[in-house]
């Protein structure tokens, strides 16, 4: 993260320790001090529940994304919002012909995020 947001993300944590350290003033001191910079990290954030380091990121102006295993992104607020998601057709199968959701690719092309080109080919 910038320097800036370094500086955020230990206010919005409380991490005045941290945010004071001198050998983790700037972006190259925090990944030279990586393995350790993570293991403490890791130890502090744990005390903290997902909804409320988003909370605290999202208040804070952080940008962030939660960790999540692919079926859970069919409820995803935010892909459903900005339209990350689109049906495809089954091709083959107990549900042959009949629509699901998938994720598009989360980027855009003049101002377009690319749609669903083909639908998934048969086995075989």
């Amino acid at each position: 993260m910038s320097d800036a947001q370094w500086l955020t993300f230990c206010d919005a944590l409380g991490l005045a320790d941290l945010k004071a350290d001198p050998a983790l003033q700037t972006n190259n001191e925090r990944v030279r001090a990586r393995p350790t910079l993570l293991a403490e990290l890791g130890r502090r954030l744990k005390e903290f529940s997902a909804a409320e380091l988003s909370r605290r990121f999202e208040a804070a102006g952080l940008p962030f994304a939660p960790i999540m295993k692919p079926e859970q992104l069919l409820d995803d607020p935010h892909l459903n919002a900005t339209g990350g998601l689109a049906d495809i057709l089954l091709s083959d199968g107990e549900r042959a012909g009949q629509p699901v959701k998938a994720t598009l690719f989360p980027f855009t092309l003049d101002g377009q995020r690319p749609g669903v080109r083909l639908n998934p080919p048969q086995r075989g």
